[in-house]
């Protein structure tokens, strides 16, 4: 999926926007009014806004020429009324500076009063061609549910997975309709609240909708980062299809649960280092399991590799063989039900 993302977002774009004003321009003054408004408002009530400020400055000359005062009184009803005099305060600049030619470039853009990296980068991909991702509230909600990413929101580290995310699709002739589809997309279906995920066209593939988060997605601001485990399962299987399984029973997550012999470690590992861990009476040919999983508890992220072993251990002191597991209702997590369930060398 994660290959075919902008084609997707593109073609979900493409028959799905709304046909909204600064979406015929690519006049980099007309979209920083809209994006600046869209900070304060809705799209519905930020219309009428649109149309009244460029009627009363047309032009990023009309604007530096303006009294505060009249700034102020086109703004009224928008509230942050520092906002109206940061711009009020960027179009004398711009005049100053850039002799009246609005920039549409990231790095002129960036160094002008109230323009942040979220206008900066609009501006300059819908205008300047510049490949450089949008991060707003949408994308992040996007992001986080259809990859998975549990930063929470506001964090450096949170704003940064999805930026470095959303590099990965940016496409570079048309960085500006691949920035607008994305948070259309957020807009639209993925909402914060009640999102649509019926009629979503990532549903197949989306970690918050298969693994029960998307309530949960984004991390909400504030919220503790996560501890990272990594578990390293080993499954043993005789002929006749029986498991061998342990039961958890230190003070931990899923205490008293079963599951395959584990090997936890600082991260997950190879099968040489699997190896490595067992006993020589142990060793027999490992193959990993295609893919591997993140499951995503309240304070914990787990990531687990499954490797098949095609040789029985010595020792089975304290395991079970075990035939059917989820026929038989062995209690079991989450996350070792979903590969029972899902693998096809597990019968």
């Amino acid at each position: 999926m994660s290959m075919n993302f902008n084609r997707i977002i593109y073609e979900w774009y493409a028959n799905n926007k709304r046909l909204l004003p600064w979406r015929d321009t690519r006049q980099p003054y007309s979209i920083w009014v809209s994006e600046v408004i869209l900070q304060q408002t809705r799209v519905d009530q930020g219309l009428d806004y649109y149309y009244r400020f460029l009627e009363n400055f047309p032009t990023v000359f009309h604007l530096a020429q303006s009294s505060e005062q009249q700034v102020l009184s086109v703004w009224k009803g928008l509230g942050y009324y520092s906002r109206a005099r940061n711009m009020h305060a960027t179009a004398k600049m711009v005049v100053d500076k850039f002799d009246g030619f609005f920039p549409s470039n990231y790095n002129d853009l960036i160094v002008l009063r109230g323009i942040g990296p979220y206008t900066a980068a609009a501006v300059a991909s819908i205008c300047g061609n510049e490949p450089v991702p949008v991060v707003d509230g949408n994308v992040i909600r996007v992001f986080s549910r259809i990859f998975g990413l549990h930063e929470p929101v506001g964090s450096s580290q949170g704003y940064k997975k999805v930026y470095q995310k959303s590099l990965e699709f940016i496409d570079s002739h048309d960085p500006g309709t691949y920035n607008q589809a994305v948070m259309e997309f957020g807009a639209l279906l993925c909402k914060p609240r009640q999102p649509i995920c019926n009629e979503c066209i990532f549903q197949k593939d989306c970690f918050a909708y298969n693994n029960n988060m998307v309530t949960e997605l984004p991390v909400p601001k504030g919220a503790s980062l996560k501890r990272e485990r990594f578990f390293n399962y080993l499954i043993f299987q005789k002929p006749d299809g029986s498991l061998l399984m342990q039961k958890r029973i230190e003070n931990d997550i899923w205490k008293n649960l079963w599951e395959f012999p584990l090997i936890e470690d600082k991260r997950l590992l190879s099968p040489s280092e699997v190896k490595h861990s067992l006993l020589e009476a142990d060793k027999g040919k490992l193959v990993p399991a295609p893919k591997d999983v993140r499951h995503i508890l309240t304070h914990q992220v787990i990531h687990a590799r499954y490797f098949y072993v095609d040789k029985l251990p010595a020792n089975t002191e304290a395991l079970v063989w075990q035939h059917n597991p989820l026929e038989f209702g062995l209690p079991v997590s989450r996350m070792i039900e979903k590969f029972l369930e899902t693998s096809k060398m597990v019968k």
